[in-house]
């Protein structure tokens, strides 16, 4: 089965990625399976989450439905078994010369993929992602080739990149669509109205090679859920704390400009932007985080996930398409991760200088790294 419309992400609910305030175990399962009946039927967990609780917890959500009823994606490649954790940057990339040679890429991949789905209960994965790659990942041979035994094994039937969790990596994406195009079915980016840049500049490469993508962070940090206003107040460990000071009121002043569109189409924030996201280029899917945010006035999580189950199908008016992004341009609004004309130091496992063959991708793309992927602001 392939992607639906709409993704339920296991990073959802705060249990283990820090954004508001955690749900219980007994909600975060109620809200998997509430998922399910109100029509979301993709599933996509990381064996980083929670070091393969978020597997676990999505098996017993997911235990009773017909499996061919639904699309269950695995995302790999932080070593969660062999790899140190390095603070915020996470666990050691399976590629790290540290870890193995690529000999062992594929054993590496098989054994992690195995071991979720003996959590999940699963015989295969749908799709198989490769999470957060470092330049290895992206650029070379043995990498795809280990990515592509997991379907000759019947781990998968497809497979794809996960960039992230950091903006970015825009000649990388191309570069790896390039050489493994023929390989990569699927590719998830950060896109959304209030972030159409970078990935608008990955897509026509997307539309060249047929992959489809998945579009993460819809939300943009949650702001589209509507109950994210000046003056929220972040829980103590919450990652969105280390966004630029006065994200919250720019965003929302962008928003109030978009905010005409969800009359006229008689939609909700939330739906806007997955529907103006689905109107890109090559993007088939959207998986934004569903937050229960802190504080007396914040929606409940069970609404917000409602919210996305409810998308409705319809498409909007091109011009409308583009005044949105002209009103969410966030061109050059941070410094990018992967390779960037600005970094200049040892390369370390998210980012490294520019080398002649991102060069080359650049200027067969007509990109100028240096006015396109620079930070401005």
């Amino acid at each position: 089965m392939q992607p639906t419309k709409t993704v339920y992400g296991t990073w959802s609910g705060g249990r283990y990625m820090h954004f508001g305030e955690p749900i219980t175990e007994e909600r975060y399962i109620a809200a998997i399976r509430t998922a399910y009946a109100k029509g979301i039927r993709t599933f996509m967990t990381s064996d980083v989450y929670g070091l393969g609780e978020a597997d676990t917890i999505l098996g017993r959500a997911l235990e009773g439905f017909k499996r061919d009823t639904y699309c269950l994606i695995g995302v790999i490649g932080h070593d969660i078994y062999d790899g140190k954790r390095d603070g915020a940057k996470g666990y050691m990339r399976f590629t790290n010369d540290v870890l193995r040679p690529p000999a062992q890429y594929a054993s590496y991949l098989r054994m992690a993929t195995e071991k979720a789905l003996e959590r999940i209960k699963a015989e295969s994965f749908d799709g198989v992602l490769l999470h957060n790659p470092d330049s290895t990942g992206y650029s070379t041979e043995p990498v795809w080739k280990a990515m592509d035994s997991l379907r000759e094994a019947k781990l998968a039937e497809f497979i794809g990149v996960a960039p992230g969790p950091a903006n970015g990596f825009t000649l990388d994406i191309i570069q790896c669509f390039e050489r493994f195009g023929p390989l990569i079915d699927w590719a998830m980016v950060i896109q959304g109205p209030l972030e159409p840049w970078p990935s608008n500049l990955l897509q026509p490469a997307a539309v060249k090679n047929n992959i489809n993508l998945i579009a993460r962070v819809v939300d943009y940090g949650g702001l589209f859920h509507d109950d994210v206003k000046p003056g929220h107040k972040f829980g103590e460990k919450d990652h969105r704390n280390y966004r630029p000071a006065g994200w919250v009121e720019t965003g929302n002043e962008k928003i109030e400009k978009m905010r005409p569109f969800t009359e006229k189409y008689g939609v909700t924030m939330l739906q806007l932007a997955c529907l103006w996201t689905l109107a890109q280029p090559s993007m088939k899917a959207v998986a934004p985080t569903l937050i229960q945010e802190c504080g007396d006035h914040a929606k409940q999580y069970e609404e917000k996930l409602a919210d996305l189950a409810a998308l409705p199908d319809i498409k909007l008016a091109d011009e409308d398409v583009l005044a949105i992004a002209e009103i969410g341009n966030n061109k050059g609004c941070m410094n990018l991760k992967g390779g960037n004309p600005t970094y200049q130091d040892e390369p370390v496992a998210d980012q490294w200088p520019m080398n002649d063959d991102l060069e080359g991708v650049a200027s067969r793309w007509n990109i100028k790294p240096d006015e396109d992927l620079v930070c401005t602001m």
